[in-house]
């Protein structure tokens, strides 16, 4: 019964901080609208909760480094996660205001990279997919149509198939 009740806290936390972030309530300039909660975890005591954030902001965020800005990217995930941190009190204060708990949780803010690991992970698997075709293109361009058709694509993924998981292991790591 009490992991549901740290879930419901934890998807109203979330619920709760991306309004914030969205309506423009949190006032540091570091918090930029694009950055989102991806997930928040509460512990069973509810004293905790460990808040993920991720940037939906394109990788320069509008301004680049070194320019007037004192060297920060305003909309920078670790920027936004730092604006996020020192914010916290003011929005436990919020939470506690909109939530009907008895104790509000403390919030810690986390970088959370997972969206752009798996854009990273897409984009390596699109890479070994177009050098797939392009082997499989080579060793065919001699060969009749018939033993074209003959040889699929899914023979070239199985012949790949320890380079691709190479590839995914090392954009996990």
């Amino acid at each position: 019964m009490g992991e549901f009740r740290t879930e419901r806290v934890g998807r109203l936390i979330q619920e709760k901080i991306g309004a914030l972030i969205v309506e423009g309530r949190i006032k540091d300039p570091r918090v930029h609208p694009l950055l989102s909660v991806t997930r928040v975890s509460v512990s069973r005591d509810l004293a905790y909760a460990e808040v993920y954030v991720s940037n939906c902001a394109p990788p320069g965020g509008g301004l680049s480094e070194g320019s007037d800005t004192g060297g920060l990217r305003p909309w920078g995930l670790k920027t936004g996660v730092e604006g996020l941190q020192s914010a916290a009190g003011f929005i436990q204060s919020q939470l506690a205001l909109q939530m009907h708990i008895r104790k509000t949780p403390r919030l810690r803010f986390h970088e959370d990279l997972s969206i752009r690991e798996g854009f990273e992970m897409v984009r390596k698997i699109e890479e070994v997919a177009a050098r797939d075709v392009a082997a499989h293109d080579n060793i065919h361009a001699g060969k009749s149509a018939a033993q074209r058709k003959e040889f699929n694509g899914m023979g070239m993924i199985k012949k790949f198939e320890p380079l691709l998981f190479q590839v995914l292991r090392d954009a996990v790591k």
